[in-house]
């Protein structure tokens, strides 16, 4: 292919892309967890040059990475960093779209968005089992024994994740593998989203895709790049000032399966649907109730009405909205907390709120 052809997919998909006028800065969440994204998978590249995926040496080549490779410290702290930043740009991201209803639109994108998400936070998890700290290890053995509540064939699926009967030398060697393939994937579906975006559009913020429009380049990139530039001094000052804030002092603790840390907890962007876990007496119960936290999203395409909003319906759409943002926001808090009372009643009061709004709340809604 020409490079007259490869400016010309450029110009007609980036630079003269048409874009809707009332757009606001909540739409350049999506072109930034791009750029986080491929920022993720470089310095990913340059880590595993480095890694050795083996429960004897992988907490000291992490070591080793920090202390004897030029800039090595940079290149850790920049992916374990990078890694929040997905996270907040990617929730910022989704929830911009519940909160305009761009799911009812668009559902090749919206779904395509879900499938993106949940890669990405079983990326991050295998990628947080790899430093083999001790919270990275028994984060690992909390996670992979939820799947032996499956009656029958549970157990086995369990060992067939570690290859063995625990989590162990071959479980790490085989999260490493995935870590460095599953991002190849998830990039095919990222642009996948892009073609389903694409092929209808971008909704306005006002509920419509029924509105004046301006080539993208002469505006929205700019707003793009000004967004990207707040991210990069954010991103900097953490790795260079602040690096451990958003991880776990435990994980500088190489991980030992015979002492089991007082209080065990996911990064911090997975503590919502940690507590909704936790919140749930059994087992199987709680681990239908952490994926159908996630899943539902899938279904939302289908609860509501498709036509232009009211200014009643998005005021009272809105309340609901702020709502449920506290109610994550409690979520997470819980996910971080001891799982004894009074925190476990507060974490199934929650979860229920969390529920109700998506069953409850938005189908009442649909009738408005």
């Amino acid at each position: 292919m020409s490079n007259k052809n490869l400016f010309s997919i450029f110009a007609n998909h980036i630079i003269w892309y048409p874009t809707p006028v009332v757009l606001n800065y909540l739409w350049g969440f999506g072109s930034l967890s791009g750029i986080i994204l491929s920022l993720q998978i470089l310095t990913g590249i340059f880590l595993a040059m480095h890694y050795i995926g083996s429960i004897n040496d992988a907490f000291n080549s992490v070591e080793s990475i920090m202390r004897n490779v030029n800039n090595g410290w940079l290149l850790r702290y920049a992916h374990a960093n990078g890694a929040s930043f997905m996270f907040i740009s990617t929730y910022i991201h989704i929830a911009r779209g519940f909160f305009y209803k761009s799911y009812i639109w668009n559902i090749g994108v919206w779904s395509t968005g879900v499938i993106i998400l949940l890669l990405t936070m079983g990326i991050a998890f295998i990628g947080y089992v790899l430093p083999w700290g001790q919270m990275s290890l028994w984060g690992a053995t909390v996670i992979t024994n939820l799947v032996t509540a499956i009656p029958s064939i549970g157990v086995k699926i369990a060992e067939w994740v570690w290859g063995g009967f625990a989590v162990g030398d071959a479980t790490i060697t085989r999260f490493f593998s995935i870590h460095f393939v599953l991002p190849l994937l998830l990039t095919v579906i990222v642009m996948l989203h892009l073609a389903f975006l694409h092929k209808k559009g971008s909704l306005s913020s006002e509920g419509s895709f029924f509105t004046e429009k301006i080539n993208f380049g002469q505006y929205f990139g700019i707003k793009d790049l000004l967004g990207f530039c707040f991210f990069l001094i954010s991103y900097f000052i953490l790795i260079t000032w602040f690096p451990n804030l958003l991880g776990h002092s435990d994980n500088y603790i190489e991980g030992n399966p015979l002492v089991t840390p007082a209080h065990i907890v996911p990064e911090w962007y997975f503590l919502p649907f940690y507590a909704i876990l936790r919140a749930c007496p059994n087992k199987i119960g709680g681990i239908i109730s952490m994926g159908l936290a996630i899943l539902i999203l899938l279904i939302l395409p289908f609860l509501e009405k498709k036509e232009i909003l009211s200014p009643e319906y998005k005021n009272i759409s809105t309340s609901f909205f702020i709502f449920f943002i506290f109610i994550l926001f409690i979520l997470g808090w819980l996910g971080g907390q001891p799982a004894e009372a009074p925190y476990v009643f507060i974490s199934k009061l929650a979860s229920s709120l969390y529920f109700i709004y998506i069953f409850i709340f938005i189908i009442f809604l649909k009738f408005i």
